[in-house]
């Protein structure tokens, strides 16, 4: 239910606005200081130590003091805690050797490798856990501030303060999704793998296409790369009861999906020579390893018979059929195993 406001009032008059401390203006630090800051929360100092990061806060909290982290957090009512993975657990335990933490203070870092329990020191003296993690990838300036409309935020902390961090997260426009503290490795184990790899996939793609004398490879890859992630995110979409959609391999186009066993030897041999001749060996290796996944996952997803599986799974070995490939290390049964797959300067 929503508050009508009287006439001309702003964000920052609204009730329960909380005095924001920043620590660590980085690109993740700052834009979401800003858009606390749009949100109405004042923001009462920020911490930045590079040059990059002083611009950063500048640009995107202007006005704002840069203190040094203590001050920030001694400050703060809310402190927002934006710093590398490896960087945080001895920052919170740090804090509280040197009693910077306040019993009532609220404290919510951003990584998405640690859900709440990384901020025991600062729990043990009053101050209220929170993990946020946005599921997005930023680039630090006020871009940032419009594509955070409908991101997804992995909120992690105790049941009882669950709402203040998923009420932040509205705030900004944000979508809340509760996620359980032994979750928090995989979960971001899963979005680095489809996040990051997908980057490194399009670079290696991109080279391949340079070196076949392609002048302009984003070009060409721009309008295909976008339809096959439409395709396969669409495909993941609940249907009207709520059920999980019929999943990403559905949408495979391609070699794989066709069975075409002898285009994917082809393709081996191909991106096997590029490599010796450019030094790139991690395109065909890359190419093997998504082929055989590709594979697996259509295989078990009926898209491919069998025979089409052993016939795909030998060609991306190099081997011809009967060679014994799919009782190689690299190369095992389709379906042998069923089970799962498997800093911030700031996230």
């Amino acid at each position: 239910m929503s508050v009508e406001q009287p006439p001309g009032a702003g964000p920052s008059s609204r009730p329960g606005r909380l005095g924001v401390g920043v620590v660590g203006a980085g690109r993740v630090g700052a834009v979401l200081g800003s858009a606390l800051r749009g949100a109405g929360h004042p923001v009462v100092a920020v911490s930045a130590v590079s040059e990059a990061s002083r611009e950063r806060a500048e640009a995107l909290l202007p006005g704002v003091p840069v203190l040094d982290v203590p001050e920030v957090v001694r400050r703060a009512e809310l402190v927002l805690l934006a710093v590398p993975d490896d960087a945080l657990p001895g920052l919170v335990a740090g804090l509280a050797e040197v009693g910077a933490w306040q019993a009532g203070q609220i404290a919510v870092h951003t990584s998405g490798r640690f859900g709440a329990d990384v901020l025991g020191p600062a729990r043990a003296v009053g101050v209220i856990p929170l993990a946020v993690h946005p599921a997005m990838t930023f680039t630090g300036t006020s871009l940032d501030l419009a594509r955070l409309a409908g991101c997804s935020f992995a909120v992690t902390g105790p049941a009882p303060v669950l709402p203040i961090g998923q009420a932040l997260v509205v705030e900004i426009g944000g979508e809340p999704v509760v996620l359980p503290e032994g979750s928090r490795g995989l979960y971001h184990a899963a979005l680095a793998h489809g996040a990051n790899h997908l980057v490194v996939l399009v670079a290696q793609a991109a080279e391949a296409l340079a070196a076949a004398g392609v002048a302009d490879p984003g070009r060409m890859l721009g309008p295909l790369l976008e339809a096959a992630l439409d395709g396969a995110l669409r495909a993941e979409q609940p249907g009207d009861a709520g059920q999980r959609g019929p999943g990403a391999i559905t949408a495979l186009t391609g070699p794989v999906r066709r069975g075409d066993a002898g285009t994917v030897r082809e393709h081996a041999e191909a991106l096997t020579t590029f490599a010796a001749s450019s030094g790139a060996v991690d395109v065909p290796a890359g190419y093997r390893a998504l082929a055989r996944a590709a594979t697996q996952r259509a295989l078990a997803a009926g898209l491919i018979a069998p025979a089409q599986a052993t016939d795909l799974l030998d060609a991306v070995a190099g081997m011809t059929r009967g060679a014994g490939s799919l009782q190689s290390e690299d190369d095992q049964p389709p379906g042998a195993d069923d089970g799962p797959q498997g800093p911030q300067e700031d996230a």
